[in-house]
């Protein structure tokens, strides 16, 4: 089952259900994707294998000093979050930005200190989440500054059902910008897998329904500017689209 939100024409806003191939109805007007889940989303850095050794050595050096022993999480607050096709508006000191393909494990229940076996328990379902992200080459600071400008956490089209998803840990992710294919990856090759690190992070916090717990970014993110139109395609749950434009043409 797919579960999305939806603002139609009128202004209305409507919860959206998916079974077998049907649509929202919305007359003749256009129907706006909103973001399907309203909680707090967490994301996770290095937590793919390769995005995690091409950093190689120097993970042992100044200012890291040891590479991380536990997630290195970081929030998506909530001026970050669109719906799927929507426009987003790069900044003026921002000439392109780093897509960020992720996976994104929508909590179904409160998860607190979450042990591997019972993981699934808590889980409600996945949606896809285009982590937009200001290049940058550090993982020493939080990153606010990079990943948590306006409209940065495009979301959704919508949550499928844990059970309608065959193996979270073995999907197949697509980036294209403006049709072409930039990227691929396997939720085969993360670091921790998504049971492993629902249990590390609630083991020091709390997450509550309706939170979106990242899995990561695969390395060697695409690069897009503005005009650009980025498809992240997850298997078993859909396509999330998103299209980049600059302030004036934002106004028109």
């Amino acid at each position: 089952m797919r579960r999305g939100k939806v603002r139609l024409s009128d202004g209305r806003q409507q919860d959206w259900v998916q079974a077998g191939g049907t649509q929202p109805a919305n007359g003749s007007g256009r129907l706006e994707w909103l973001p399907p889940v309203d909680g707090t989303v967490v994301g996770t850095l290095l937590n793919f294998r390769g995005e995690f050794e091409a950093l190689g050595d120097a993970l042992a050096e100044s200012p890291y000093q040891a590479p991380p022993k536990a997630p290195v999480l970081y929030l998506k607050p909530a001026n970050t979050r669109v719906g799927h096709d929507q426009h987003v508006v790069l900044p003026p000191d921002v000439d392109g930005i780093w897509v960020g393909a992720c996976l994104g494990v929508v909590i179904g229940r409160t998860a607190t200190r979450v042990r591997v076996p019972h993981a699934a328990e808590c889980i409600a379902g996945y949606t896809i989440v285009n982590d937009l992200t200001v290049p940058h080459a550090s993982y020493y600071r939080p990153p606010v500054r990079h990943k948590c400008r306006d409209g940065f956490c495009p979301i959704g089209p919508w949550v499928v059902d844990r059970q309608d998803v065959p193996d979270a840990d073995a999907l197949d992710i697509t980036v294209r910008v403006n049709g072409e294919i930039a990227q691929r990856a396997n939720t085969s090759t993360l670091v921790r897998p998504i049971a492993q690190l629902l249990a590390d992070v609630t083991a020091f916090m709390t997450l509550e329904a309706g939170d979106v717990l990242l899995v990561g970014i695969p390395e060697n993110p695409p690069l897009a500017r503005a005009g650009d139109r980025i498809d992240v395609d997850i298997a078993h749950i859909g396509t999330l689209t998103t299209h980049l434009v600059r302030q004036a043409e934002a106004m028109r």
